[in-house]
């Protein structure tokens, strides 16, 4: 059993790092993003702002760590709700309605890409590519398994349609105009102008026969 530091914080760095990100977490939803500082998550983590910046070397990479960890968790839930769906073109369009609807819930999330903040979306997700390689590490294991059953268009790598996805889905997060994934205009949406541009023209009809 890893000791605690100073009865506060895990010896154990991972722990430590996550226990930093759980008070992070509770500030942000307290005070809101640009109000909170690095000595509000200091005191609620119950250590010195310099321990802080121990585990992250300034503020954005706090929150880059923890856009990391929420995006995990709903991924979790995501590739579980997706197991049931037959094709790709069933996944992809079902799986990213699924993950902006529970995005956009997500209190950090929502944080993050409401519209006061949206330059620091771009900033932390957007230019740094953290949204493409977030999005290639959820979608990646589903395209292996698209490839297998040939339904991706020839010519295109798992890098290239997971920044096209990753470039939609941040679309739609920032949309408060974009509503529940009950809305079948958001599946006919995607399934006509996303779908062509990833899967065989046959996976697409076939999802379309269906629909």
């Amino acid at each position: 059993m890893a000791r605690r530091r100073g009865n506060v914080l895990s010896d154990d760095t991972e722990v430590a790092r996550g226990q930093i990100l759980k008070a992070a977490e509770s500030m942000f939803q307290r005070y809101g993003l640009s109000k909170t500082t690095m000595d509000d998550i200091a005191k609620e983590a119950g250590v010195s702002r310099p321990t802080v910046y121990r585990y992250f070397g300034d503020r954005d990479t706090l929150i880059t760590a923890l856009i990391e960890v929420r995006s995990r968790r709903l991924f979790d839930k995501a590739r579980a709700f997706l197991r049931s769906r037959e094709t790709f073109a069933e996944q992809i369009v079902d799986g990213l309605v699924f993950l902006v609807d529970r995005g956009r819930h997500d209190p950090i999330i929502r944080l993050i890409v409401s519209p006061e903040h949206m330059d620091l979306a771009t900033a932390l997700v957007g230019s740094t590519g953290l949204a493409a390689s977030l999005t290639q590490e959820m979608w990646e294991p589903l395209l292996t398994e698209a490839r297998a059953r040939d339904e991706i268009r020839a010519g295109l790598s798992d890098k290239e349609i997971c920044q096209w996805i990753a470039l939609v889905q941040l679309i739609l997060v920032g949309r408060m105009d974009f509503s529940s994934e009950g809305d079948p205009e958001n599946r006919r949406m995607l399934t006509n102008f996303l779908l062509p541009g990833i899967v065989t023209e046959k996976a697409a009809n076939k999802l379309r026969l269906r629909k």
